[in-house]
C-alpha cells in the first residue's frame, strides 16, 4: 500500500515539472520575437522623373516707378487719378514753383553776363581765365535749374498706369511715401527664389505656366527673362524672373500666383514619400534600409515629388529595401522582420 502511494507521488511530481518546462520554452520564444521590429518595405526603383517645379509668388508690374520730388515741398497740382494710363514723359504733378522761378531769374542774368563777357573776350578785353569763371557759374546754375525743374514738374519715366496716389494738392510732401506710383501692367512679372539643384536646368527664354486663384481654369503663358548668375550661400537658392504678357489686364500686381516650369524628364531613383524622415532641428533627411535583417539608417538628399513618390538623389541605390512602416520603433541597427 505504501509502495503504491510513493509511486503516485512520483508521477504527480513528474507531471508538475513537464508543464513548467514547456512554459519556459514558450517564454524564450516570445523574448526572441520581441527583439525584432515588424516592418513593411518597398524596393527603391529607377523611374522616369518629370523635371517640373511649381513656384509661388506675387505678381508685380513689369516696371514700377515711385514718383516723388527729392525735397520737402508743397504740392501744387496733381493731374492724374488712380487707374489713368500715362505716357512716358507725361506731366503728372507740379510742386510749388517759387524756388524754380527764383533760380530761373538768376540763370537768365548769368547767361546775359556770359554773353557780354564772351563778346569782350573775343575783342581781347578780358582774359580766358575771367571768361572761364563766368562760364563755370553758368554751368552750375544750369544744373541747379534743371534739378529744380525735375523736382517741380513730376513726369512719368515710363508708359504705364497710375496705381497709387498718396497726396492731394496743397499737401506738403513729407518724404515718407511717393506722391504717385506708375506701373507697367501690359506685361507683368514674377520674381521668385529657386532651389540650387535646378540651376543647371533653368535657362533664359524657357516657357513657364502661370495660374492664379481668381481664374482657376485658366493658364497664362510666360517666359524666363532673368536668371541670376550667383547662388545665395545662406538660402542655397538663386533668383529668376518670369515675364507674362497681360494686354487684357486680367493679371494684376499683388495677385498670388503659382508658376510651373517644365524642363523635361530624367531617370532617377524613386522612393515612397512615407519612408523619408526628417531629423528634428536640422535639414537632414534619412530612410531606413533593410540589410541582412537589420534596419540601417541612411542620410538622403531629395528632388521632386511625383504623386506619392520622391526622387532620391543620393543615399540609396536601385533595389534597396526601404522601410515604410514601423519606422518610429527603429534605431540604427535594429533587427527587423519584414511582413510584406
Amino acid at each position: 500500500m505504501r509502495k503504491n502511494y510513493l509511486i503516485s507521488l512520483a508521477l504527480a511530481a513528474a507531471f508538475a515539472v513537464m508543464p513548467g518546462c514547456k512554459g519556459k520554452k514558450t517564454d524564450t520564444g516570445t523574448q526572441d520575437s520581441v527583439k525584432k521590429v515588424l516592418v513593411t518595405t518597398a524596393v527603391a526603383s529607377m523611374e522616369s522623373v518629370p523635371q517640373t517645379i511649381e513656384l509661388t509668388s506675387n505678381i508685380k508690374g513689369f516696371k514700377e516707378n515711385n514718383i516723388a520730388p527729392t525735397m520737402l515741398v508743397r504740392i501744387e497740382k496733381i493731374l492724374v487719378e488712380v487707374g489713368d494710363k500715362v505716357k512716358r514723359n507725361q506731366l503728372l504733378a507740379t510742386m510749388d514753383p517759387t524756388q524754380l522761378n527764383s533760380t530761373s531769374v538768376q540763370l537768365a542774368n548769368v547767361e546775359a553776363d556770359y554773353n557780354r563777357f564772351k563778346k569782350v573776350y573775343d575783342a581781347g578785353g578780358v582774359s580766358k581765365q575771367e571768361l572761364d569763371v563766368v562760364e563755370t557759374q553758368l554751368a552750375v546754375l544750369r544744373e541747379s535749374y534743371n534739378n529744380l525743374k525735375a523736382n517741380t514738374e513730376l513726369r512719368s519715366p515710363i508708359d504705364g498706369t497710375v496705381t497709387a496716389r498718396n497726396f492731394d494738392p496743397g499737401d506738403i510732401y513729407s518724404g515718407t511715401e511717393p506722391v504717385l506710383t506708375v506701373m507697367q501692367i501690359d506685361r507683368v512679372k514674377i520674381s521668385v527664389a529657386v532651389s540650387e539643384q535646378y540651376f543647371p536646368y533653368i535657362k533664359l527664354g524657357m516657357p513657364a505656366t502661370i495660374r492664379v486663384d481668381m481664374y482657376p481654369d485658366k493658364a497664362f503663358d510666360g517666359k524666363i527673362t532673368l536668371v541670376t548668375p550667383a547662388i545665395d550661400a545662406k538660402t542655397r537658392t538663386f533668383d529668376i524672373e518670369v515675364a507674362i504678357p497681360n494686354a487684357s489686364h486680367e493679371l494684376r500686381p499683388g495677385m498670388f500666383s503659382r508658376t510651373t516650369i517644365d524642363f523635361g524628364s530624367t531617370e532617377g531613383i524613386m522612393v515612397e514619400d512615407i519612408a523619408i524622415q526628417k531629423q528634428p532641428g536640422t535639414n537632414e533627411k534619412y530612410v531606413y534600409v533593410v540589410e541582412n535583417g537589420k534596419a540601417v539608417r541612411k542620410l538622403v538628399t531629395t528632388g521632386v515629388q511625383v504623386g506619392n513618390k520622391v526622387n532620391v538623389l543620393t543615399g540609396v541605390g536601385v533595389g534597396d529595401q526601404i522601410v515604410l512602416t514601423g519606422i518610429s520603433r527603429l534605431n540604427n541597427g535594429s533587427e527587423v522582420e519584414v511582413t510584406n
